[in-house]
This record gives C-alpha cells, structure tokens and sequence, in this order.
C-alpha cells in the first residue's frame, strides 16, 4: 500500500522533522504552550495493529506551520509499530525515505486542546 495514498500517515522525513523539533524546543515549549492530551480515534489505531506489531510506539512532534498568516505549533503523537523484538516497525538505508510499505509512520491524532473534553478532572 502506498504511504501516500494511506490515510494518516505521515513520510520519515516529516516525522524526523517533527520529533526533532520537539526535542529541540521541549525545555522552553512546555511554558507556552497548552497541551494536555491527544485524542487517538481508535479505528486509526488499529490500522496499526494490523500491521501485525505487537505494540505501539508514540513520539512527540511538533508541526510548524501558518494558520492565517501566523506561525503556529502543533503538537503531534506519531505512532508507529513495534515488532515483537521490540523494534519499530519501519526501516530506512537512507534515513529519509521508508524501504517499503511493510511499515508506516501514522499521524492520526489531534492536541487537547482543541479536541478535549473539558468536563474531565483530568483536564
């Protein structure tokens, strides 16, 4: 299946970028900004599962991007497989494009806020 056409999906190069940035801000980024949780629709999550992992892995990411001609964060979890060696599930010679279509990097989840439920005592 190509990654391009799969919903929620996001290349190795944009989830390099994202997990980097995190990594890169997360000492000062806490302090300004708001999010609590991520909401993860489930149907997204089990595409994932089936692609035979036996666990999951998140990774934070920030996306950079304009909303009305102002640069704005986004914070991401970026999901992918693990293997049953504790692996994850996608593999790069390159380090910038997946091998192949075995494994694949999902974006599949939305920052609380806006996707909070703001009647929880966790929020």
């Amino acid at each position: 299946m190509d990654n391009k056409k799969q919903k929620n999906t996001i290349t190795l190069k944009t989830a390099k970028r994202w997990t980097k940035r995190w990594r890169k801000m997360e000492d000062t980024y806490n302090a300004h900004q708001h999010c609590r949780a991520f909401n993860i629709p489930l149907l997204d999550l089990q595409e994932v599962i089936n692609e035979g992992a036996v666990s999951v892995r998140g990774y934070l990411g920030v996306h950079k991007h304009k909303v009305e001609g102002e640069t704005v964060f986004e914070e991401k979890l970026i999901i992918v497989g693990v293997d049953k060696d504790g692996k994850d599930m996608i593999s790069s010679k390159d380090g910038e494009v997946l091998d192949d279509e075995s494994g694949r990097i999902f974006d599949l989840t939305s920052p609380c806020p806006e996707m909070c439920d703001s009647g929880s005592p966790l929020n």
